[in-house]
């Protein structure tokens, strides 16, 4: 599908211009954000009677956004999930968060702002671009982590995770543990695992007396 450009859309080119995109993407996104018009012979002519107001618009709004990046750029938010120990998400990070976190601190921002193109899963730090004008991004330090000292940690560059296959180890010998007390069949078979290693381990002894007696009676034969 063509379309004209109703603002600077990245990768994509500047007010005015008239591109082809795909289908989905130009009815999902640009057409029903406002960003762009199909391009009709009547749209192409409805465009140049509003260019000049959408300049106007767009240098009003890249002003708004230019204060709002002094607020926003650089700055570091918390969040706080519950996870598993190897820092695995009970669920996730999304656009609408990290908008609605920004937001409560002072700085509207909106979902469409966030440039993330999947959600955060996991603990750890995060920089999420925010386009607030098509000419305006700036980026936020995001913190994921299960307290707050778990999240001054993660911002020291500490690694507070524990490796999959040493969690899963842990969880086998736990679950070994438990069976082994739990079960009287296992706790036998463990007790008469014990008692055979031992009664291995004094075998040398015995078979020491046999050789001793032994030599004890050549002697005897010798002075005899």
């Amino acid at each position: 599908m063509e379309v004209i450009l109703l603002e600077r859309v990245g990768k994509l080119g500047q007010m005015g211009d008239v591109v082809k995109v795909k289908d989905g993407y130009a009815r999902n996104f640009l057409l029903a954000r406002g960003k762009a018009l199909r391009a009709t012979s009547d749209n192409k002519s409805k465009f140049e009677g509003m260019k000049e107001e959408l300049k106007t618009k767009s240098n009003e709004a890249k002003g708004v956004a230019g204060q709002l990046a002094t607020k926003v750029d650089g700055k570091t938010y918390i969040v706080i999930r519950q996870a598993s120990e190897t820092g695995q998400l009970f669920g996730s990070v999304s656009p609408r968060d990290i908008a609605t976190l920004v937001s409560a601190e002072g700085a509207e921002v909106t979902r469409s702002h966030v440039v993330l193109n999947a959600p955060i899963k996991s603990i750890g730090q995060y920089k999420v671009p925010l386009e607030l004008h098509p000419d305006v991004e700036v980026s936020v330090n995001i913190i994921v982590a299960r307290s707050e000292a778990e999240a001054e940690r993660i911002g020291r560059g500490e690694d507070v995770t524990v490796r999959r296959e040493d969690a899963e180890d842990e969880a086998e010998a736990a679950l070994a543990a438990a069976e082994a007390f739990f079960d009287p069949e296992a706790k036998e078979q463990a007790e008469g695992e014990e008692a055979e290693a031992e009664v291995v381990a004094a075998e040398p002894e015995t078979e020491k007396k046999p050789a001793k007696a032994k030599k004890a009676k050549k002697k005897d034969d010798a002075e005899a």
